[in-house]
C-alpha cells in the first residue's frame, strides 16, 4: 500500500539517531529512501553518485570491497544488482540505528559474503589489517564530512588497507567550506603515485575522487 500511495505523495516515518539526528525513511515514486535532515543517505541521489564512481572502476578485477559508511546499504545493492558483483564486502558503520534500518527496511544482512562492523571508521582503519581491491569512503553526518576524515593520518591508514593495484572511491563534501581540504586530499593521493580522477558537481551536488594504483 505504501508503495502505491508513494506515487501520489511521499510516505514518511522518522527515527531518531544519536549520531545523525532525525532520519527519515520515505517511500517516493515506488521506492524507499533513507534521508537525514538535509541529505539523502541511501537509495536516492547518493546511490546515483556512487554508481557514477563505480562505473569508473574495472570491477572484473575486484574480489574484495571495503565500504566506510554503510548508510542504508544502497551501494551494496548497486554492486550486486547493477554490476553483478559477488565477491567479499566488508562495511563499517558507526551508527547502530542505521545498521538496523539497513537490515529491517532494506534487507541488508550479514551473510557469507557480507560482514558489517559497527565501528568508527577512523579507528577501524587504524586497527584492521586485511587489504582490499576497492575501498569506498562515504562518511557523512548530514551534509558534512567530519574533519577527522579529511586529515592525512586517516588517509594513510586507508591506503594501508588497499591492495597495490586496487582503487579508492571517495564521495567527498558538498560544503563549499570543505573545498580546500578536499583538493588537498586529492593532491596528497597524487604524491602516493596514484592516478587520481577528480569529478566536481556529480549529480549536481557532490565531488567524487577516484584513485587508482598505477
Amino acid at each position: 500500500m505504501k508503495r502505491l500511495l508513494s506515487y501520489i505523495y511521499p510516505v514518511t516515518k522518522t527515527i531518531e539517531s544519536k549520531y545523525s539526528g532525525k532520519l527519515e525513511i520515505t517511500w517516493y515514486n515506488g521506492k524507499k529512501h533513507l534521508n537525514s535532515a538535509n541529505a539523502n543517505y541511501s537509495y536516492g541521489s547518493l546511490q546515483r553518485i556512487l554508481k557514477f564512481g563505480l562505473k569508473k572502476i574495472n570491477l572484473s578485477k575486484v574480489n574484495s570491497v571495503l565500504i566506510l559508511g554503510l548508510g542504508g546499504g544502497s551501494v551494496i545493492e548497486t554492486l550486486q544488482q547493477d554490476f553483478n558483483y559477488s565477491g567479499l564486502i566488508e562495511a563499517v558503520e558507526i551508527d547502530p540505528v542505521i545498521i538496523d534500518i539497513a537490515k529491517i527496511e532494506f534487507g541488508i544482512e550479514q551473510n557469507e559474503t557480507l560482514k558489517i562492523h559497527c565501528a568508527d571508521a577512523y579507528e577501524f582503519v587504524k586497527d584492521h589489517s586485511r587489504t582490499f581491491d576497492l575501498i569506498i569512503v562515504d562518511l557523512y553526518i548530514d551534509l558534512d564530512v567530519p574533519n577527522k576524515f579529511l586529515d592525512f593520518e586517516f588517509w594513510d591508514n586507508v591506503l594501508a588497507l588497499k591492495n597495490s593495484s586496487g582503487s579508492i572511491i571517495f564521495n567527498a563534501a558538498v560544503k563549499v567550506s570543505k573545498a580546500d581540504k578536499i583538493i588537498s586530499i586529492s593532491n596528497y593521493l597524487k604524491t602516493k603515485v596514484f592516478n587520481v580522477e577528480f569529478y566536481d558537481n556529480v549529480n549536481n551536488t557532490n565531488t567524487v575522487i577516484i584513485a587508482k594504483g598505477l
